[in-house]
């Protein structure tokens, strides 16, 4: 009987672990890996864990970008680092940005990463409203400086340049 029920949490925590995801992620100005953001499924949204180091320290913007390209496109003749990977994911067309538990703007808004003085990240996320199945084909994305989950006074939580990204596959 013990066997049986050791083997029944085995495969039970296998099933859990083969639904998470783990996204590379990537200096948009260097091309440089610089680690892993995981996400779990819960019963309270979607968690993500990075696992980054040598980010800038302070808070950062963090998002799903509708796109699954990292790549760098042009606006107004001039480079955009990240550009590929689209606006925030807005399955909903709200064009509204806000805060990640309400319902009346983007599905990609996210709570905000902490880097740490040393240049690391390591404190999880929830994102109440995501499932694991609205990640896949879509792009990570790390913006400079925090976001204050409105589009005032600047759109977009007045995050600035994109920073980091991966790609959801």
């Amino acid at each position: 009987m013990k066997k049986i029920l050791l083997s029944t949490l085995i495969l039970a925590s296998a099933s859990v672990s083969a639904a998470d995801l783990s996204v590379k992620m990537t200096d948009l100005n260097s091309g440089a890996m610089v680690g892993t953001i995981s996400a779990q499924q819960t019963k309270y949204g979607v968690v993500f864990t990075p696992h980054l180091a040598g980010l800038p320290a302070g808070l950062h913007g963090f998002h799903v970008h509708v796109n699954p390209s990292c790549g760098t496109t042009e606006k107004m003749g001039k480079p955009v680092l990240g550009g590929a990977a689209g606006g925030h994911y807005d399955p909903m067309k709200t064009n509204k940005h806000g805060y990640p538990w309400n319902d009346d703007n983007h599905l990609g808004d996210l709570p905000p990463l902490y880097v740490d003085m040393k240049g690391n990240v390591e404190q999880p996320v929830l994102a109440p409203r995501l499932k694991l199945s609205d990640l896949k084909g879509r792009a990570l994305m790390i913006h400079a400086g925090g976001d204050n989950h409105s589009d005032h006074p600047s759109p977009l939580g007045g995050g600035g340049a994109r920073l980091v990204c991966g790609v959801v596959k």
